[in-house]
């Protein structure tokens, strides 16, 4: 991580552990928005006005808080608003980086090397860890957000008329409902998985294991009554939050994080919703399993030997989708 803007040490998936071993994730420290008139947003300052061309998104594709925002980035027609960079899919020494892997791009924006750089060119002094998504102001050449909850939010509605008004994916009279089923996805699913892949004792593992399973079998419940989505026809960003995981979860949380009770393909509900969410206008292309697994099974502290498993077969007879690595986004900034 970073400390006082010097990198230290090789990277790290585990900064900090609760009382019982478990995993805490860092939280967010950029937290600006960008709004139709550059007026403060629910945090952070002023300053940061809705303009075409002047945002740049720094994204993994094997990250699931990253590809939100990606996914939204698409959906709202804001591919030629904001520029993207995505970094390779393994994680380095030094975190992530830039470079020539297929689907991966150099950074021809700011001219770094790895992420970090990003991070001290907008704070000289940051102490913490590079993440993405990043979000990127050219002009005043700082980090908007890198918060993916945020950003998600900024993309749907931040951008007004300069953004595709097709998809609201946060409606207003459903914005409670979402928020609470939010909370429970996240802690539960989205965050409970890394709970149990990198949990430190047996205790702090088994009850996140407990949550994984207990909330895939609530929303396989909720969607054989409620589905297609979890908002019956209507797609709100609660989708895209529970997206994310799902399309990971055979690929790399099932093995690499122990979370092996069951397939997602063995959920029938919840494998025709990842299918239908898959179908929505651009979402394919924002899925790359071969960078999904390069990325997860890079990680030294969960697979030593930087072995990645050739399977598993998810073009198989029954499965929920066909991704080769051939499904990829490339971007230019």
């Amino acid at each position: 991580m970073l400390v006082n803007g010097k990198w230290t040490a090789s990277w790290q998936p585990v900064q900090a552990v609760d009382d019982n071993g478990g995993f805490v994730r860092q939280t967010s420290s950029f937290r600006h928005w960008i709004t139709l008139d550059g007026t403060a947003g629910p945090t952070g300052q002023a300053g940061f006005g809705a303009e075409a061309g002047r945002y740049h998104l720094y994204v993994a594709l094997t990250c699931p808080w990253a590809s939100r925002t990606l996914i939204a980035r698409k959906l709202k027609g804001l591919e030629d608003i904001v520029s993207v960079a995505v970094v390779e899919p393994a994680l380095t020494e030094e975190g992530w980086g830039f470079g020539d892997y297929p689907g991966s791009d150099r950074d021809a924006l700011n001219h770094a090397t790895h992420l970090h750089e990003i991070y001290t060119r907008a704070d000289p002094h940051y102490t913490g860890r590079a993440t993405v998504p990043v979000l990127w102001d050219k002009r005043r050449k700082t980090i908007v957000n890198n918060e993916s909850a945020d950003i998600l939010r900024m993309f749907n509605s931040g951008f007004g008329a300069l953004a595709d008004p097709a998809f609201d994916l946060y409606p207003r009279d459903l914005r409670i409902e979402i928020d609470a089923l939010n909370a429970q996805v996240y802690s539960r699913l989205n965050n409970g998985v890394y709970r149990a892949g990198f949990a430190t004792t047996q205790t702090a593992y088994e009850a996140a294991f407990a949550d994984v399973f207990t909330m895939l079998d609530e929303l396989e419940i909720r969607l054989r009554e409620r589905g297609p989505l979890l908002f019956g026809e209507r797609l709100t960003e609660a989708d895209l939050r529970l997206f994310v995981t799902l399309v990971r979860f055979d690929a790399a949380y099932h093995g690499l994080f122990k979370c092996n009770l069951r397939r997602l393909k063995d959920y029938a509900s919840l494998s025709a919703y990842l299918a239908h969410v898959l179908a929505a206008p651009g979402v394919k292309e924002t899925v790359n399993i071969d960078h999904i697994k390069r990325g997860y099974y890079s990680i030294k502290a969960l697979n030593p030997n930087g072995i990645v498993p050739v399977g598993p077969d998810l073009t198989e007879p029954g499965a929920t989708m066909s991704l080769s690595s051939e499904s990829r986004e490339r971007h230019h900034a």
